[in-house]
């Protein structure tokens, strides 16, 4: 019987595809990408939704949804879309439309955030770890400064004057303040590494610093980066959720999940569904972006012997 050697790379995607949670996960966070960004268009592109998120209207039978799941052979009305799946908001706006745009808005502030923050936290968290000395103490320091800082108040302020500029600046303002962790997690790593003979090996080569950081030292924290990175994601979702409910986040004409529910708040009682679908669109991106986080954490994880090489 021959053994075939499986590299780490093969070791990690076979991990992650075993990984239930994850594989799970996500299959229905690719279903919400391509719904919300197929709906209604991603800028000139045109959605194949037929109603418009910005398009008034009459509002037809109090704004009720028109989506029916149940078959008629069980006592309903048949599985069927409607004119209005989740209904209609007060000016007639359809909400399905209104939803996916929102969907498309949080889940774009959230990867910007991801993408920014975890490039900050890298470079940072990298520099002092290998460096060391002062520039150790300035960038810690630093850290420090901006771990203490009562996050959702200052993010509230700053993202309050940025807000008319756009979802774009609204993401880079809270991936201003949210690196820190990661930051110190990759400091840890590099402080680590540093130390092994093959990095001794190196310098003793005359290899440049950062050749052998970006050759020997970051391929060996990828996989805490990664994991962190796609955690940061659903961390975003929910601040950008918080900022805009509180009426600090996205500014009309355009909206997000959390500017819905915050829109909608008063019609909780009378008009749940303006409530219920962005707040379902809020938990269910935030939870399986935390289940693939999690399988790629078991993944990247040495300790991991499920998998034989």
């Amino acid at each position: 019987m021959t053994i075939v050697a499986r590299t780490q790379a093969q070791l990690v995607r076979r991990r992650f595809f075993r990984h239930r949670a994850a594989m799970i996960s996500l299959v229905l966070f690719v279903l919400v990408l391509l719904l919300s960004f197929s709906a209604t268009g991603i800028g000139p592109i045109p959605g194949w939704w037929k109603h418009d998120y910005t398009t008034v209207a009459s509002v037809v039978d109090g704004g009720r949804p028109t989506l029916s799941v149940v078959p008629t052979f069980l006592g309903g009305d048949g599985i069927h879309l409607g004119e209005h799946p989740f209904g209609q908001d007060n000016k007639g706006i359809d909400y399905f439309a209104l939803t996916m745009r929102g969907t498309q808005i949080s889940i774009m502030i959230a990867f910007i955030v991801g993408a920014l923050g975890t490039l900050i936290a890298v470079v940072i968290g990298a520099a002092a770890g290998f460096f060391r000395g002062w520039t150790e103490t300035i960038l810690m320091r630093l850290t420090d400064i901006i771990i203490v800082l009562p996050l959702l108040a200052i993010v509230a302020v700053i993202a309050n004057r940025v807000g008319n500029a756009g979802p774009f600046w609204l993401a880079v303002v809270i991936a201003l303040f949210t690196w820190t962790g990661l930051a110190r997690i990759v400091r840890g790593e590099f402080l680590s590494l540093r130390e092994k003979e093959f990095i001794e090996a190196a310098r003793a080569a005359g290899t440049p610093a950062w050749r052998i950081i970006r050759k020997h030292i970051l391929p060996n924290t990828i996989g805490v980066i990664i994991v962190s990175a796609t955690l940061s994601i659903a961390s975003a979702v929910l601040l950008e959720t918080a900022l805009s409910y509180l009426g600090f986040g996205v500014k009309p004409p355009d909206t997000s999940l959390g500017r819905l529910i915050s829109d909608y708040q008063s019609a909780f009682g009378s008009r749940p569904w303006l409530f219920f679908w962005p707040g379902a669109f809020i938990v269910l991106i935030a939870l399986t972006v935390n289940f693939i986080g999690d399988g790629l954490r078991d993944a990247f994880d040495p300790r991991q012997n499920k998998v034989r090489s």
